[in-house]
């Protein structure tokens, strides 16, 4: 599904973020990204919608090179990746069902349709009474769901998390990680950067270890 051959990704000003990494994800595999600070995990997550183009090496998805997607193209790919960042990204100004509905209403979906998807991704996150509230008014637990449902509401086949648990309490984010394990348990690739080593421990999943942009362990 997702595999990196010879990867490196370096910035403006020298800094490597990764170097050489070589991995392969499989087709619903839920695998979690681990590694200090500064160690390459949010860059490796962005190479996987192209947020990011790697400066060497190639990305493939499904066998598909990404080093030679145009940029046309992109908006395409994006639709099969959903991706959930820790600040969460909610626009203030609309209201959850609104939030949730974005995704589909670039993609040109009808009114019924988006209708539908919406509050199905709402229901299967529990936030399905919330869909008139604005994001101002909900917990970090709620917010955080929201941009879960936003990810999942086109039924992506891979769905990618940076932190999505780092603000969380404990209960909280075992919750979290119990809706990434129900979207994985039906065949969504899941891959999830997270520092919260005991929660990633009790789950069992496979790690991917990175240090100073190389591939660790995993």
């Amino acid at each position: 599904m997702i595999r990196f051959e010879g990867v490196g990704k370096q910035y403006p000003g020298g800094n490597e973020a990764l170097r050489g990494l070589d991995l392969h994800i499989e087709p619903g595999e839920m695998v979690f990204v681990t590694g200090p600070s500064g160690a390459g995990k949010s860059t490796f997550l962005r190479l996987i919608p192209l947020l990011e183009r790697p400066s060497r090496g190639r990305v493939l998805i499904d066998g598909a090179d990404l080093g030679g997607l145009p940029g046309h193209r992109i908006p395409y790919l994006r639709r099969r990746v959903g991706m959930i960042f820790q600040d969460h990204r909610l626009l203030d100004d609309r209201n959850v069902f609104d939030n949730v509905a974005l995704p589909l209403i670039i993609a040109g979906r009808g009114r019924d349709d988006i209708g539908r998807r919406v509050r199905a991704a709402l229901d299967k996150v529990g936030l399905l009474h919330k869909e008139h509230a604005l994001p101002v008014t909900l917990s970090g637990g709620e917010q955080q769901r929201v941009g879960i449902a936003r990810a999942v509401v086109t039924r992506p086949p891979i769905l990618i998390a940076d932190e999505p648990t780092g603000n969380l309490d404990p209960a909280l984010s075992q919750e979290i990680m119990q809706l990434f394990e129900q979207f994985n348990q039906v065949g969504v690739t899941t891959v999830i950067a997270s520092h919260d080593l005991s929660l990633i421990e009790s789950l069992g999943y496979r790690r991917i270890h990175l240090e100073a942009g190389r591939l660790a362990w995993g």
